[in-house]
């Protein structure tokens, strides 16, 4: 059954914006519901920041239409930037103010004041565990203070609906575990998320993504779902010589993709494969294996499935 219009929060269709004749974005079509993280997956350049741009109201589309929490973008865009944050890849806040100066600075762009100016500023400062940092310099902040100070400033005014664009690139992997947790408390107070990504990782703990190559959609949906529907078998092999396998198998027909992993190499064989595991004994390639076998998919392998040479 299809979500109801009240319960979309990002609807486009035939999304196209092109710089000098080079179609960034090249005709996405969204739907995103209330309540979930929905998250752009691919590499740099494949559209993802450009696509979330338009979203947010900073560009306007060369072809298509966009409708965030039922305002039509851009022509509504400055009434639509007091119910939506955005936090910018690189750290946007000012360097030379503190970490309470930010944040007062933020309050009045966003109509801020009297009670509800200073407990929202309290608050966020608690929730991101800035209060003690109150008087730090932005400037002097390490990685994560800095990601936690830009998420503070983007939920100050309590938006509907919040932008993120990749948000943990530059903090260690304890700061970004940390930083998901504290997303999926913001959606269950309320708050609808749409994220850029390029790690793996990190797209698998979104509800819904949509995997981006060269300004296209290549899929969306639940990524347990895009697993479990990805069109291929996922082997590994353990044997020796897995270099000289690798570069074997991957003139052979049947075969999506090999990667090796530390002592293994992941194979991606075609679904119609009926016995997949088989398929690759008979290479004589693979006498020598020791272990070949059937293993969970990854939203790694999705990805390669999708995009690129695994495309079909």
């Amino acid at each position: 059954m299809s979500a109801a219009l009240s319960d979309i929060v990002v609807r486009a269709e035939g999304l196209v914006k092109s710089f000098k004749g080079f179609r960034a974005v090249d005709g996405l079509d969204l739907t995103i519901e209330r309540g979930m993280i929905y998250g752009f997956l691919g590499p740099n350049g494949c559209g993802k920041t450009t696509a979330m741009r338009m979203l947010t109201g900073l560009l306007t589309p060369t072809e298509g239409t966009v409708e965030v929490l039922g305002l039509s973008v851009p022509k509504d865009a400055e009434t639509l930037k007091y119910k939506i944050g955005y936090m910018t890849q690189s750290f946007s806040l000012y360097g030379d103010l503190t970490v309470r100066e930010n944040l007062d600075f933020m309050a009045t762009i966003y109509g801020l004041s009297g009670k509800r100016r200073k407990s929202r500023i309290g608050e966020v400062m608690e929730r991101y565990e800035l209060t003690d940092l109150a008087n730090r310099f932005a400037g002097k902040m390490s990685g994560g203070q800095r990601q936690r100070l830009a998420l503070a400033t983007a939920v100050l005014h309590e938006p509907q609906l919040l932008f993120l664009d990749e948000p943990t690139s530059a903090v260690d992997p304890e700061s970004r575990r940390h930083f998901w947790e504290q997303l999926f408390d913001l959606v269950e107070a309320g708050t609808s998320i749409v994220v850029t990504t390029h790690f793996m990782d990190e797209a698998e703990r979104c509800h819904k993504i949509a995997i981006m190559e060269a300004g296209k959609k290549r899929a969306d949906g639940r990524p347990k779902d895009l697993m479990n529907g990805m069109g291929a078998n996922v082997i590994e092999i353990e044997a020796p010589n897995l270099r000289a396998i690798r570069h074997d198998l991957l003139g052979s027909d049947g075969i999506l993709a090999a990667a090796q992993l530390g002592a293994r190499l992941r194979v991606l064989v075609k679904q119609e494969i009926a016995d997949p595991e088989a398929f690759l004994r008979a290479n004589p390639a693979l006498h020598p294996a020791t272990v070949i076998e059937k293993v969970r998919p990854s939203l790694e392998d999705v990805f390669v499935t999708t995009t690129g040479e695994g495309r079909q």
